[in-house]
């Protein structure tokens, strides 16, 4: 609020006294918007926990984790097109992220009536079942802690985000689409396979990976691997920095 008129100080008009809290509060809530964006969950970083509750009741995201990777998806309204095909898609493939050791989660800024309603309808007009748990992020709490919502694209709905979360909650992946464009299952499940393969075998994955593909083993560190891998028959050599081999069934 302003309390000073100009007799206070000679020379300076009304408005512009009044003008600098305005110019002080647009610059605040800049700094806000820059600190939540910079504040949005990288590949590295300990996945955030949160209490929420979602279709099949409360979660605690940090227990849900526990011992299985996670993915954690959002999708921007219940009843629409695009999104129906998703989690349509999704629910038909969770046996086998399941087989994975990998559960779903998703998300959208509805209530839990709405995800009921919608869980209902589309069982009812495709005949799939969405078991995994629909958060209601009704506060959009849970949405701004993951930099889901993106006012670029909206700022009611959440984008298509991804996040790959591994067992020890480390967040080890992040897709984003655009609101209009949804996702590739298969893709999904190729980088979820290939994440795990790398921890397993210490490898890393070429272009178009898929698993039963040949893998890159890491390039020498000292002159004494490097001489080994000059003398290894058993991959495939490129150069001395670039080596695929196949992986023991």
């Amino acid at each position: 609020m302003c309390h000073l008129d100009a007799d206070h100080l000679p020379g300076l008009g009304v408005s512009f006294l009044c003008a600098i809290p305005f110019r002080n509060f647009a610059k605040n809530k800049s700094m806000e918007n820059t600190i939540s964006t910079a504040s949005m969950p990288r590949i590295g970083d300990m996945a955030p926990d949160f209490e929420v509750m979602t279709s099949t009741g409360k979660l605690k995201f940090s227990d849900y984790n526990k011992g299985s990777w996670v993915i954690f998806f959002s999708h921007p309204a219940d009843f629409t097109p695009v999104c129906t095909t998703e989690l349509s898609a999704f629910a038909e493939e969770e046996p086998r992220f399941n087989f994975m050791n990998c559960k779903l989660l998703g998300l959208s800024i509805d209530s839990i009536h709405s995800h009921i309603a919608w869980i209902q309808n589309v069982r009812k007009n495709l005949g799939v079942m969405m078991k995994f748990p629909l958060i209601a992020d009704i506060d959009m709490k849970v949405s701004k802690l993951y930099g889901m919502l993106q006012p670029g694209e909206s700022e009611t709905a959440a984008v298509r985000a991804v996040f790959f979360i591994d067992p020890a909650g480390k967040i080890r992946l992040v897709m984003y689409y655009p609101l209009n464009v949804g996702r590739n299952m298969e893709e999904i499940i190729r980088v979820l396979k290939a994440l795990q393969t790398s921890d397993e075998h210490k490898v890393a994955m070429p272009l178009n990976w898929k698993p039963g593909a040949k893998v890159i083993v890491p390039p020498p560190k000292t002159i004494t691997e490097l001489e080994d891998r000059e003398s290894n028959s058993s991959c495939e050599k490129i150069d001395f920095y670039l080596c695929k081999r196949e992986l023991a069934v």
